[in-house]
């Protein structure tokens, strides 16, 4: 899969002609982000003061929301009247399928809905090209995450509700749940508890509290949920997967700000800055060592003060307090923005024009977004 995309905000209609003139080019606005789109007069005046977002890349199963299965070779805007008039919050890119989050809290989707992921009910074709009103969430909305074949969302007040796939638990419902949930449901095994982050892998998924709690659950192997081998009986190992939330024991006492998952591993970012990294190494997507598995976190040394954390499939972005961008892992078609296709065994630093600003700079925000895929990485 390959699907990209960037947001931006439009605050005077002289801004916007300059933009809309340059088609097809990714022109820097004042704030520090990127966005290209053909335009007439109605069009400009919509965008006008809006905060919208522009996709490009791989459109089967609609997963762009353009309502069209066409790839996209240039920059294309997803217009606020796709969702009601209002401004884009965030986006998350999963497997084949795409979540919107809107500023008043609502979650629209689009793309591949084999597993019920969307949240909607899909038509014969399993798909949705353009996006749909998820159902189900009591709630306004602040946080969504895309799994390769699953979907959560975080309420305003911290209760965490996930549908999709759910055949190693990865909705954390229990191990009597439903293997598919075309409808959000709430994780009650979480009541009581304050989710602050959220964050969907292959087949499993990791959440941070408001105290700075590590918890992971779903399909276990190759050490990505942190948890280590677990003898049963006669010392052979048990399930690796966890069907409900699980404490990450070797994080206690680590404030975790930032989490990520990757296909088979994850990353933590630390109160204090430090990077953890657990799950497969068989690639070195994780930054050090022999290729094994590593099924308990383990930080990395060579990052310093970290900030913010992103997994793709096979590749991990993180970064630091000082704007700086490191990568590591897979590096099939230059995904890592190092200047080749070697995979990058431990922590390289990335060089570029467009990281000149500190993160701590109001007027710029640096983001890292890392899709499920090993092709593919962007920066806005």
């Amino acid at each position: 899969m390959m699907i990209r995309r960037a947001f931006a905000n439009i605050s005077s209609s002289s801004s916007l002609r300059r933009i809309l003139k340059n088609e097809g080019k990714l022109s820097e606005l004042r704030i520090g982000r990127w966005i290209s789109v053909k335009s007439n007069g109605a069009e400009e005046a919509e965008l006008s003061g809006k905060r919208f977002a522009a996709f490009w890349g791989n459109g089967d199963y609609g997963r762009l929301g353009h309502g069209t299965l066409e790839s996209q070779w240039r920059p294309k805007v997803l217009f606020p009247s796709v969702f009601d008039n209002q401004n884009l919050r965030e986006i998350a890119c999963g497997g084949a399928h795409t979540l919107f989050l809107t500023e008043n809290g609502r979650v629209y989707a689009s793309g591949l809905n084999d597993y019920g992921q969307l949240g909607v009910s899909a038509d014969d074709r399993g798909y949705i090209i353009e996006p749909l009103e998820v159902a189900g969430l009591p709630k306004e909305i602040v946080k969504v995450s895309a799994g390769y074949h699953h979907s959560s969302a975080i309420t305003v007040d911290g209760e965490l509700y996930m549908w999709g796939k759910n055949t190693n638990g990865q909705l954390g419902l229990g191990k009597k749940a439903a293997t598919i949930l075309s409808t959000p449901s709430k994780v009650e095994f979480l009541t009581g508890v304050t989710v602050k982050i959220i964050s969907l892998g292959f087949e499993h998924s990791i959440a941070v509290t408001d105290k700075g709690e590590t918890l992971s659950w779903g399909g276990g192997g190759s050490g990505r949920l942190g948890h280590g081998h677990q003898s049963g009986i006669l010392g052979l190992f048990k399930s690796d997967s966890e069907y409900t939330p699980r404490l990450v024991k070797e994080l206690e006492g680590f404030k975790i700000k930032n989490a990520a998952a990757g296909m088979l591993h994850s990353v933590c970012i630390s109160e204090n800055g430090s990077v953890y990294v657990f799950g497969e190494r068989a690639k070195k997507k994780l930054g050090y060592g022999e290729a094994s598995n590593n099924s308990v976190p383990s930080m990395i040394d060579e990052i310093p003060y970290s900030e913010k954390a992103a997994c793709g499939g096979y590749h991990t972005c993180v970064i630091t307090g000082g704007g700086e961008l490191y990568v590591w892992g897979t590096n099939e078609n230059g995904c890592l923005g190092i200047g080749s296709t070697d995979v990058a065994h431990s922590p390289e630093r990335v060089e570029g024009p467009f990281l000149r600003h500190s993160v701590s700079e109001k007027k710029f925000q640096h983001k890292c977004y890392a899709c499920f895929n090993r092709i593919h990485l962007l920066i806005v």
